[in-house]
């Protein structure tokens, strides 16, 4: 964790809102010069507290209908099993999201598409056929109650 202080928390919690802000326009919101903002944006850039820039797309605009979390066993725990699962999801566009659990699922699993047929594809013809799975548990998104990127930027610092 790098230190960061008042005016780097107003900067990256505007350019969390809107990541297209020039320099002046967050040098407005910090109360800092715009000389002063690019150095400190081009410094949590190099540090990585900026990891990107990206634009949000709507997936239901763009005929993703469904959203479903899959609960993933594997076969057997061996650094192998784990590796070749981890090379699936990384294949594997639908899936937007891929955490390792403790519990009784050792992974889930967040993935968009179009229909249920796509979601019957990913999880009898993609996840279920692979060696290192040994069972899959999915459930659909009924409706989203709260979606963000945004971290709690009050508690840091």
């Amino acid at each position: 964790m790098i230190p960061v202080d008042t005016f780097d928390l107003k900067i990256l919690a505007a350019l969390q809102g809107d990541g297209r802000l020039t320099n002046q326009q967050l040098a407005d919101v910090a109360g800092l010069s715009a000389s002063q903002c690019s150095r400190r944006r081009m410094r949590l850039e190099e540090e990585k507290v900026i990891s990107g820039y990206h634009a949000d797309l709507s997936a239901e605009a763009l005929g993703f209908g469904v959203i479903a979390f899959i609960q993933v066993t594997l076969a057997t725990h061996s650094p192998d099993n784990a590796r070749q699962f981890r090379t699936l999801v990384q294949r594997v566009d639908e899936i937007q999201e891929a955490y390792s659990l403790t519990g009784d699922a050792d992974y889930v699993l967040k993935a968009v598409l179009r229909d249920l047929k796509g979601l019957s594809g990913l999880v009898n013809d993609v996840l279920m056929p692979h060696p290192s799975v040994a069972h899959v548990r999915s459930s659909i998104v009924l409706d989203r109650l709260k979606e963000t990127t945004k971290l709690p930027l009050k508690a840091v610092g």
